[in-house]
């Protein structure tokens, strides 16, 4: 059988044709219409009402919060200080431990996560924090596969997501909203929590001891990694520099961005936030003892956009920062769906394989 091949002769470039460039641009169009489903398929987004959210931060009303969060950042030592747990409540498969940070929630303040150990870990385990609004199996299945691996898990569930929601929620909309303190609050809380797990490893013997975080998750694991010299190396599934940058550009959070707009700028939101942000801490990640990071990023991306994940890549390359960066062509939602959720769980699986 003869096959016939189309030549294409017209080049825009050494490499590229203007077939693949066609192509390239279908495969964008198709990929984007299934992100956008998969993105609007939640109908119980709730845009709660815009606060400085000065109480949460023990601030006095009308405090600047950008000269808080800045000076939080300087010190984030003192921010995120985290004294070690020695009290646990663990029932064979899940973990408990009250929170450091108190919130006037008492569902929440009851930190819980699923422990998955593999049969023969050698001392290796991972903490895993999955994405804003997880279900509650959420990453459970990311964990089996590192258990094929031969690491242990521990799937934390972050501050109000699952058993830790209050009940008049829905969703984890506490953790990140148009409330901005309590933004700060929340995603200090899931670090500390964090850090509580990496306790509890610690007391079961585990010494090798890494850290998966995606979306949300990636940032929160970005920020105890930073501060946790334990972390033997890290996975940050998604990366954007400025946590401000993601609330105000992506479309899973287009509600909370109608909300802020009145308010707040995206600049002087990224300075609000400056203290849960990635890009504060690569200074402090590069004078650190260095660790291997892997850093994955979506070139399709309508959540975390791929020029606000390259801004962060950029800052680990400038300053010489160890890390091996994965790109995955596909989108936010889409890395969940078959194929590239085996290409992504395979990427974080044997990466921390290797590396623990």
């Amino acid at each position: 059988m003869r096959i016939w091949r189309l030549h294409v002769s017209y080049r825009l470039g050494p490499e590229k044709t203007l077939c693949w460039v066609l192509v390239r641009s279908l495969y964008a169009a198709w990929m984007n219409g299934w992100e956008s489903r998969l993105a609007n398929a939640d109908q119980n987004r709730v845009a709660h009402p815009f606060e400085w959210g000065w109480d949460w931060l023990d601030l006095a009303v009308g405090s600047s919060l950008d000269a808080f969060s800045g000076s939080a950042a300087a010190e984030s030592d003192r921010f995120f200080d985290h004294k070690r747990r020695v009290e646990f409540d663990f029932d064979g498969a899940t973990l408990r431990f009250e929170s450091e940070a108190g919130t006037p929630y008492p569902e929440n303040n009851r930190v819980e996560a699923e422990y998955l150990p593999a049969r023969e870990a050698r001392g290796r385990a991972v903490v895993v924090i999955p994405q804003w609004n997880s279900d509650a199996r959420g990453h459970i299945g990311l964990c089996k596969l590192l258990n094929r691996f031969g690491l242990s898990a521990l799937r934390l569930s972050p501050a109000y997501h699952h058993s830790r929601k209050p009940p008049h929620l829905k969703r984890a909309d506490y953790h990140v909203s148009a409330n901005v303190g309590r933004t700060i609050h929340a995603t200090r809380q899931s670090v500390l929590d964090a850090r509580g797990c990496i306790d509890w490893l610690e007391s079961r013997g585990y010494e090798r001891i890494g850290i998966l975080g995606s979306s949300l998750g990636s940032c929160i694991a970005l920020l105890a990694a930073a501060h946790d010299p334990r972390i033997r190396a890290g996975v940050f599934n998604h990366v954007s520099a400025w946590f401000a940058d993601a609330v105000w550009t992506g479309v899973s959070c287009r509600h909370i961005r109608a909300v802020l707009d009145p308010h707040v700028t995206q600049e002087e939101l990224r300075r609000c936030w400056a203290v849960i942000s990635p890009a504060s801490y690569l200074d402090r990640l590069a004078a650190m003892q260095p660790f291997p990071k892997l850093l994955i990023w979506a070139s399709l991306d309508t959540t975390f956009r791929p020029e606000y994940s390259q801004l962060a890549i950029e800052g680990f390359r400038r300053r010489g920062i160890p890390h091996k960066e994965v790109c995955l062509p596909c989108g936010h939602y889409t890395i969940a769906k078959f194929p590239f959720n085996w290409w992504d769980g395979l990427t974080m699986a044997r990466f921390l394989s290797k590396n623990l």
